[in-house]
C-alpha cells in the first residue's frame, strides 16, 4: 500500500518539476536569442563602443511568479489610432484586446495592441504588441518602459510572460530608432521584476 502510495505522489511532482523546468528553458531560450540578435552587427541596434564592449544582457532572475495566465477580451470594432513614438512622431495602431491577470492578490489589466504596418507581412500576421511601464522603470529597467510579443491567443485566455520582456530599441540607441511610447492605461503601478534589467548592459 505504502509502494503505491509513493508511486501516486512522486508522479504528479515529476510531472510538476517538468513543467517548470520547460517554461524555464522556454525563457532562457528567449535570453539566449535577445543576447544573440545584439550580438549580431546586422540584426543590433548597439553602434561603436557600445556593440564593442556588450557581452549580454543583464536579466533579473527567472520567477515564475511573473508568468502568469489572463482573462483575454476581444476589443470589438476598435478604430486605428495613431500612437506616439520617442522622436515625436506617430505610427498606426489599433487596440486588439485586453488582458486581465492577478499579481500577488491584486488584479490589473493591460491593453495589448496591433501594429498596422506589421500585420500586412504574413509572418506577423498574429502579433500582438504589448507595451508597459511599472515601478522599476528609471531604475533598474528603462525610464520608457518595456516591451512584450505575444500572439493572437486561440481562446480567452493568454499567457504573460515577462521573464521575456525587454527593452525598446531606443533604450540603446535613440539615434537611429523610434519607438512607441507606452500609452498611459498600461502603466502599472507595481513592480514587475522580470526580463532585461538595464544596468551594467555593455560591461556585464
Amino acid at each position: 500500500m505504502l509502494k503505491y502510495l509513493f508511486i501516486f505522489l512522486f508522479f504528479p511532482l515529476m510531472a510538476f518539476s517538468q513543467k517548470i523546468s520547460g517554461e524555464e528553458s522556454e525563457i532562457k531560450k528567449f535570453q539566449q536569442e535577445l543576447n544573440a540578435e545584439y550580438l549580431n552587427p546586422k540584426e543590433t541596434p548597439l553602434r561603436g563602443d557600445n556593440f564593442k564592449n556588450f557581452r549580454e544582457h543583464p536579466f533579473f532572475p527567472i520567477n515564475l511568479k511573473y508568468r502568469v495566465t489572463a482573462k483575454f477580451a476581444r476589443t470589438e470594432n476598435a478604430k486605428p489610432f495613431d500612437l506616439p513614438t520617442s522622436s515625436g512622431k506617430t505610427k498606426s495602431y489599433r487596440e486588439y484586446g485586453k488582458a486581465t491577470f492577478d499579481l500577488d492578490g491584486q488584479s490589473y489589466t493591460l491593453t495589448l495592441y496591433q501594429s498596422l504596418d506589421l500585420i500586412k507581412q504574413k509572418k506577423y500576421r498574429d502579433y500582438l504588441f504589448l507595451p508597459f511601464r511599472d515601478t522599476t522603470n528609471g531604475k533598474e529597467t528603462y525610464g520608457g518602459g518595456k516591451y512584450m510579443d505575444l500572439k493572437i491567443p486561440k481562446d480567452s485566455s493568454i499567457i504573460l510572460d515577462f521573464n521575456k520582456s525587454y527593452q525598446p530599441y531606443c533604450a540603446y540607441n535613440a539615434y537611429d530608432y523610434n519607438c512607441p511610447v507606452v500609452p498611459e492605461e498600461n502603466r502599472l503601478p507595481v513592480e514587475i521584476r522580470a526580463g532585461v534589467m538595464y544596468k551594467d548592459i555593455y560591461h556585464h
